[in-house]
């Protein structure tokens, strides 16, 4: 029989045990995942391509990590976010446009991002901004009058991906992806032109198309709706709520009521800036979604139209605070304006 005592001792070397197989699977797990993450900082490849990247102010690490992924410059945001935070830079990555390439690991990646080396010699197509203020970009740019004129002639891109959908008599508005691109002496408007649509073919994606559809909308609405919250709220984490309350709206038969539209229909119909403006781009006085975009858009507006929020609002309202306020019913919207909207809502 045995005794008390040697039952306790076998108890004492049973917990022992386990806690030294469990420790030791830790430590074993914290070796791997080391070495995943040692591997994952490494240059995705030996390949010298310049790639300009865009890094708009205000983006979190996370919304950084996934853009360099998908643009195949590291192998993993995880690990890309994992040597910012246990590098201590995380306030220190600085906006701006950056030659990256694939053969550069992430320790240089992240050193050029806070050091604030940016790329030069660049044209960059701004989001949120009409085909003439493109076209303007370009002329400031160094280009001649005569060149840009010929290469924003649409029918020549006709068979790019970005264009698929797009109506034949309808201008390029709405279609210039917003990036930087590198330009030399020998670089021409349409390269650059081009450049942008096939960025554009790349956010227009399978899952944004059949996003697009879900809603009940053609491509090219799609685009147009995209443009609108582009230039209606700045806040990318406030786009999804904005296309949800556009699609609420026009699925019931409510006015856009867009002053965004307005505007644009006044600019482009010369006439003063003003909501008023009676013009097809008017939300304001016709329903539906104007004839067209009313400017170029970025990849988070496509997303919010193509998975709009969940939610079921009616009206929004952006603050003089910079937060957007959103209702369901007129009387808390009329609330929310008189409460947050005093200076801009008086412009």
């Amino acid at each position: 029989m045995y005794s008390l005592k040697k039952r306790s001792n076998r108890g004492r070397h049973f917990v022992f045990g386990f806690l030294f197989v469990i420790l030791t699977g830790l430590i074993i797990a914290a070796v791997h995942v080391r070495g995943i993450y040692n591997k994952d900082i490494q240059a995705t490849s030996s390949n010298q391509t310049v790639s300009i990247i865009t890094i708009n102010s205000g983006s979190s690490v996370n919304e950084v990590a996934l853009l360099l992924q998908n643009k195949g410059l590291i192998k993993s945001a995880w690990a890309f976010e994992w040597y910012v935070r246990s590098h201590n830079v995380r306030n220190k990555l600085q906006a701006g446009s950056y030659a990256f390439t694939p053969s550069m690991t992430v320790s240089r990646i992240v050193d050029l991002m806070t050091t604030g080396k940016v790329a030069t010699d660049l044209f960059t197509i701004l989001p949120a901004q009409r085909l003439n203020q493109i076209q303007a970009a370009f002329v400031k740019a160094g280009f001649s009058v005569d060149s840009v004129e010929r290469a924003f002639t649409p029918a020549q891109y006709n068979s790019l991906p970005a264009l698929t959908d797009k109506p034949k008599e309808a201008s390029l508005e709405g279609y210039l992806y917003p990036d930087s691109f590198e330009k030399s002496a020998a670089t021409t408007p349409e390269m650059i032109l081009k450049g942008s649509l096939d960025e554009m073919a790349k956010a227009l994606s399978p899952d944004v198309r059949a996003g697009f559809t879900r809603q009940g909308l053609t491509v090219h609405q799609g685009v147009t709706l995209a443009s609108i919250v582009e230039k209606e709220i700045s806040s990318t984490a406030d786009r999804q709520k904005v296309a949800q309350v556009f699609l609420k709206r026009l699925k019931s038969g409510m006015m856009l009521g867009s002053d965004v539209t307005a505007y644009y229909g006044a600019d482009q119909a010369g006439l003063n800036h003003s909501v008023n403006s009676d013009t097809p781009y008017n939300t304001r006085i016709h329903g539906g979604l104007p004839p067209g975009p009313i400017g170029n858009t970025s990849n988070s507006s496509l997303q919010a139209v193509a998975t709009p929020a969940l939610t079921d609002y009616l009206y929004f309202v952006a603050g003089d605070d910079g937060i957007t306020y959103f209702s369901k019913t007129l009387d808390e919207h009329n609330a929310n304006v008189a409460a947050h909207c005093h200076k801009l809502c008086a412009e």
